[in-house]
Formats: C-alpha cells, structure tokens, sequence
C-alpha cells in the first residue's frame, strides 16, 4: 500500500508540473483572473442579428472527399448564446461566418464584443479567428496567439490549456465567451474604424501541426487543437456574438444629449 507521504509527494509534484507548463494568458472561467464573459453578463447591450456567407469547411481537411462540416444553421449563431449544443452552428476546418448587428459594435473600456463556443469542458477548446469590419469588404484579424506545444497533435477530444491562448475564439467552455478589445486592431487597417465595427467574422482554426494543412497565429505559430474532428459537427462551434459597447441609436443619442444639456440648465435655475 502507498503510504501517505508518497501520495502527497505525488500530488505536489503534479501542480508543480502544471504550474510550469501554463502559460502566461488568462485562465479557465470560474479562476481567478480570468477574462471569460457570462452569457448572463448584465455588461451585454446586444447580441448578433443577421448573419451571412455561411462557408462550411470540410469535416476533415485531409479528406475533403468526405464532405462538408453541416451541423446547425446560421440562425443558430442570433440572439443569446443559450450553451445548449444543438444551439450552434459548425464551421468545419477552416470554415468561416459574417455576423452582423442592429447598432455598430464600438471601442470602449475593456472588451468590446465576445464570441461564444460550446466546449464541454475548461479544457476541451474549438478554436477560431475572429475579424471585424467597418464595411462588409475590408476585414482585420485580431492577434491571436497560440503557445500549446506542436511537437504532439492534441487530439479529437484532447486537451487544451487556455493559459496558453490569448485572442482566440473558443478559450472558454459553453456559457462562456471569449472577449475581443477593438483596441487592439487600432491602426492595423485604415479601412477599418474601431469604433464602428458593422461585422465580425469568425473563421475556424485548422488545428493540425502539419504545416500543409495547418493555420498559424499572429507571432507564426502552428496552432494546435483538437484534430481531426471529422463529424458533421466539426470545427468551431459558433454558439453567438455578444456585444457589451455599442454606437447609441439615433433617438438614444438624442435623449442623452438633451439630458446634459438640460442638466446646466436645470443647476442655474436652481440657484435663482
């Protein structure tokens, strides 16, 4: 029988091994620290309203004869990302959708948009790029980086660490979204203003470390997810969009632009 102390000597021995092996980025949700935006966040003003070009990616890159990822369709990506897994729309590898919004999403304090995935589990993560655009044409990609180890694939239900994933859709488990700072695509596209961003497009992660197949990062990376996920649910699962600053619609604006100015009118009267 295994005494005591081997047991704890054990144990420590494993967090200190998981310790060493995180990486820099913000961890799982429910830790301290960590970045991932309920679905219930009272911090939400809207959520996506339209979407288009829908373009499905194979189930298995490496087959493509075996067909298109076809689970869900875009309407499924509307309204309140519900965590429910037959809510969501499956891109394929390196499949990709446009969503759009009732009032332009803009740059704010903090994160500005999130997009929700539907992982099981903090750490079995489907990941995807997420760009915006001011006009429908022009698109930015936001940075992302990716620091999981490509020397062994993660496999089809494998793990990943999101300590290691920084601006990547899909970092959080099902009720959870990943958030997007449009400060952070400033001055990357004149084409693109960040504080009127009309579109967000978010396009699958080919999650093979074969560099033929495989996507890299921003810093050139092979980003390592789970692959193959060869079923019709393949791919990123887009679960919907949730916008926390948004452009005030027109009849907003001009009620809070008649309350402050009404505000110094209403200071001077009260010193008569």
């Amino acid at each position: 029988m295994m005494s005591k102390v081997f047991l704890v000597s054990v144990t420590w021995a494993l967090l200190a091994a998981a310790r060493a092996s995180a990486g820099p980025f913000a961890p799982a949700a429910g830790q301290a620290g960590s970045t991932a935006i309920a679905n219930t966040s009272p911090a939400i003003v809207e959520w996506a309203s339209g979407f288009r070009d829908l373009e499905r990616g194979p189930m298995n890159i490496a087959n493509p004869g075996a067909g298109l990822a076809s689970f869900g369709s875009g309407a499924e990506a509307l309204g309140l990302a519900d965590a429910n897994a037959a809510h969501v729309v499956s891109l394929g590898d390196g499949g990709s959708i446009t969503l759009s919004f009732d009032r332009p999403i803009s740059n704010g304090p903090g994160a500005d948009f999130a997009v929700f995935e539907n992982g099981f589990a903090d750490n079995f993560l489907e990941l995807a790029f997420a760009e915006v655009s001011s006009n429908g044409v022009d698109f930015v990609r936001f940075p992302a980086v990716s620091l999981t180890q490509t020397s062994t694939q993660v496999g089809s239900f494998g793990s990943l660490d999101p300590t290691n994933l920084d601006n990547l859709a899909g970092k959080y488990r099902a009720g959870f979204g990943t958030p997007f700072d449009l400060a952070d695509i400033a001055g990357l596209s004149p084409a693109v203003d960040p504080n009127n961003v009309q579109f967000v497009r978010i396009v699958d992660v080919v999650g093979s470390i074969n560099p033929a197949l495989g996507t890299l990062d921003s810093q050139g990376h092979l980003v390592n997810d789970p692959y193959p996920t060869a079923f019709s649910s393949g791919g990123f699962d887009l679960d919907g969009v949730a916008v926390m600053h948004a452009i005030p619609e027109p009849a907003s604006l001009l009620l809070l632009l008649v309350a402050v100015g009404a505000f110094p009118a209403a200071r001077r009267a009260g010193r008569r």
